[in-house]
């Protein structure tokens, strides 16, 4: 599918959009990307969302000007709480929550940078589930103690997070819905198949960032699960 973007009402915003096929409505999820930008792998997280019957957009939130002025612009909207991103990220859930395909519940899926997104809206009833991987605690609110319901992935050997997955359990209200799992002998990035640029390959080693296939389709199954008793009512 095209780089469609999403039409709303104060005009179109940038990303992917992937349609399941058969008949809706659908649960929907807004795909929020790390660092690197809206890219084939993210694409290829939101057809995989769509695959499993939700309506997927993947805002792109590097294309509103300049890619690096951009990027620290939406890094600023995790240490604020505020700012374009977020105005996009919410832009995006509320149309997606009013669209004819969808059956009015929405959920967030995002990837480092994006998993930061999810914990910062969590307790903001943007979203009816969120599942962050690997998402930094934004420095906004820090580890959030109240949440929608949550599914998170993080790896045991993250140089980036360590402890992550532990302290996100103890933060959070014991009341809150929660799936949370560290995954042991991975580190950061474990479920993008991403190929960072060569340059960048010593960045990659010493941030111990790599694809692990079992643990990425392990974290898949719990979200798809979760999503499913969430969003779609499975449960």
């Amino acid at each position: 599918m095209a780089d469609a973007g999403l039409p709303t009402p104060k005009g179109r915003l940038p990303g992917y959009l992937a349609v399941p096929t058969g008949p809706g409505p659908w649960p929907a999820v807004v795909v929020l990307h790390e660092v690197f930008g809206l890219n084939d792998d993210i694409r290829r997280i939101t057809d995989r969302f769509a695959d499993n019957g939700y309506l997927a957009f993947a805002p792109a939130l590097f294309q509103r000007g300049p890619k690096p002025m951009c990027i620290v612009s939406a890094f600023r909207a995790l240490a604020t709480g505020s700012g374009s991103a977020v105005d996009d990220i919410i832009a995006a859930a509320e149309q997606l929550r009013a669209d004819d395909r969808s059956n009015g519940k929405v959920g967030s899926a995002g990837f480092c940078m994006g998993g930061g997104f999810c914990l910062l809206l969590a307790d903001r009833g943007v979203f009816d589930a969120t599942a962050p991987n690997y998402g930094p605690f934004p420095p906004a609110t820090g580890a959030p103690t109240r949440s929608c319901p949550l599914v998170a992935s993080y790896g045991a050997d993250d140089r980036l997070l360590p402890g992550a997955a532990a302290t996100l359990e103890k933060s959070l209200d014991p009341a809150v819905t929660r799936d949370i799992k560290e995954y042991p002998g991975v580190g950061h990035s474990f479920m993008n198949q991403w190929k960072m640029p060569s340059p960048l390959h010593v960045v990659e080693r010493i941030a111990g960032l790599h694809h692990s296939a079992p643990q990425a389709e392990d974290a898949w199954q719990r979200i798809l699960a979760f999503f499913g008793d969430h969003l779609r009512g499975d449960g």
